[in-house]
Order: C-alpha cells, then structure tokens, then sequence
C-alpha cells in the first residue's frame, strides 16, 4: 500500500459505478437494508473498493440493526482515519480509508463489547473477498484468523439462535420493517410468532436523522413507531407473516391505534424489495375483499428507508413490564 496512488478522478468515475463514486469521492450514503453487505454473513474480508487496503473482517461484523454493514473494530487499524464530520447539524466522526482517501461511513461509541464501538460503513464503498479467494486475491496472511475461528464469521447477531422457544431454524433469514401502532404491543405480538428470529422496535419513514423519541412523538418527524422482524422463511414467509400484522392492529384507522394518535401511530408496510411490494399489495387486497374489516384498509405501502433503533428502554418492552399499556391483540 505504500506505493499505492490515487488514480484520477475522470479515471474513478469510469472505473467505479455512480453509487461507489458518490460514497467513496462525494461523502454519500447509500440506503439502509438495500445494499449489498448489510446482511452478508459469510467469512472473509472487506478491502476498500478504490485501493484495495484490507479495512474490516466478517469475524468482527454483527448486526446492529441499521441497514448497514457494522464492524466492531478495524481489520488493519493504519488503513482507516477519522475526521469530525459536522454535516447534518450534528457532530459525527467520518471514517476514510488511509491510502485511498474513500469515505467509508462513520463510527459511534455505541458498539457491543469488547470495543464498545460501531463501524458503520457503505457497502458501496467495500468489496468482499470471500475466505476461500484470499490466497487467490493475495490476501492469505488472514487465513490464520479463520483457521482459529474455525472458518466462519464471528457475526453477532448473523446466527441467531432465534427467540424464545422458536425451535430450530435454517441458516436462511429476512427482514420486514412494519407499522402499526405503539410498537411495544406490536413487538410483543411478533417475537411470539414461530419463524420469528429477531425484532427490534424503532423509528422509520420519516426524514429526520438519529430519530429519537422525544422527536417522534411530537409527529413532526414523519416517522412511525416500527418493527425490524428477522425470520426464517423456511418456517414463516413473509406472506404469512402480513398474514399475523393485518390481525394484530386496526388497519382502518388512519393515524390512529386505541387511544395512540398521530403520524407516528399510522399502519405502514415498507418493503425492501419489489417481491415483498408485490406481496404486500396482494395481501392488502385480499384483507380488503375478505370483509373481515367494515371500512377500507389505509395501510401504506412504502419503500423501505434509513430505520433508526429506539432507545434501550422501548425494546422487549412488554416482557420487561408484563402490565404496560397495550392495544393490540389478535383478531380471529
């Protein structure tokens, strides 16, 4: 890497696609659950898409529930440099590669152990070099660390052992992101559906950044209270699962579950893909015709965008106070 330059920039944007060239030259971002790396859980390495310089390892990726490829710590630290980042009116620690210059993301000091950090980087600023193409790609000096983790990706959060009492799963999982309602009662309902690996409640569908819950709940964020679902669709498709959302909650009311009112309560689907947008919209179809509800169903469905976590405090919330406020229930 010593001896590595920097091409050009007219010889960048001809070598990279328009995405990586917005993230690694313009400081871009790329959107969360629809890139290519935010769910990889093979072993292996991420290397800077521009130079090539190792940056980060699957042993130390886990899933932080963002949408984006999160690292506890770098594979090299001498390849990565940090930079206070003020865009956003906010003070951020940018993170760039050392030979290349390539923004990659940032990092925040709200990680797992042992570090306590999140790297949060584009997957359009990485390539993956999977484990069996290191020597290939010369890169065999990290086999060692694979060979002493027994070849796989040390990924919290990428094998799940699933939710209490789920049973056995299959290595498979996908995500759902649904509204509809305070999310303590949705989540509550869901963990306990079989198929269910993961949820995590939080705030999406709106435009502010870093999302907390003293700006949701004035409904001026334009976000909803949310799910994040992971599940197995061996044991649960995503059918099925709308199938459970559309009897949990009142998908007639607009803005509105029980006593809850507002934006932020509204009953909202955001696909992450078009197969889940073609499913959404036939499932929605058939409750609709199915005259199980006497007003017509006004649950968007909308694309998927930025999901930002809710504090501790909301997760599992239920579980932890068995005789919190609650709306929902299941319906026959």
């Amino acid at each position: 890497m010593k001896e590595f330059t920097k091409p050009a920039d007219e010889t960048l944007k001809k070598r990279l696609t328009p995405l990586q060239y917005e993230v690694t030259q313009k400081e871009g971002t790329e959107p969360a659950f629809r890139n290519e790396y935010w769910d990889n859980k093979k072993p292996g390495i991420y290397v800077d898409v521009v130079s090539g310089e190792p940056l980060f390892s699957s042993l130390d990726k886990y899933d932080s529930g963002t949408g984006w490829p999160s690292f506890t710590r770098p594979l090299e630290p001498e390849n990565v440099t940090t930079r206070q980042d003020r865009k956003l009116w906010m003070t951020r620690v940018e993170v760039q590669s050392s030979h290349a210059g390539s923004h990659l993301g940032h990092v925040f000091d709200d990680g797992p152990r042992p570090t306590g950090q999140r790297y949060c980087m584009n997957s359009a600023a990485l390539r993956f070099v999977p484990v069996e193409r290191l020597a290939e790609e010369g890169y065999g000096k990290y086999l060692p660390l694979f060979a002493a983790a027994g070849g796989g990706a040390k990924s919290g959060g990428s094998t799940s052992a699933g939710p209490k009492g789920a049973g056995g799963t299959s290595d498979r999982r996908e995500t759902a992101l649904l509204a509809g309602g305070c999310f303590w009662g949705m989540e509550e309902i869901i963990r306990g559906i079989p198929g269910v690996l993961e949820t995590e409640v939080g705030y999406t569908g709106g435009t502010t950044p870093n999302a907390t819950y003293e700006q949701v709940k004035t409904g001026k964020t334009g976000h909803a209270e949310s799910i994040r679902v992971v599940f197995d669709p061996e044991r649960l498709s995503y059918e099925e699962l709308l199938g459970w959302f559309f009897r949990m909650h009142d998908p007639t009311t607009q803005n509105r579950q029980g006593n809850d009112t507002g934006t932020q309560y509204r009953s909202a689907i955001f696909y992450l893909n078009d197969q889940q947008k073609r499913t959404a919209e036939a499932v929605k179809a058939r409750v609709d015709a199915s005259g199980k509800w006497k007003r017509p169903i006004v649950t968007e469905i909308v694309p998927a965008g930025d999901f930002w976590t809710a504090e501790g405090y909301h997760q599992d919330y239920l579980e932890k106070n068995p005789g919190g406020y609650t709306c929902h229930f299941l319906r026959d």
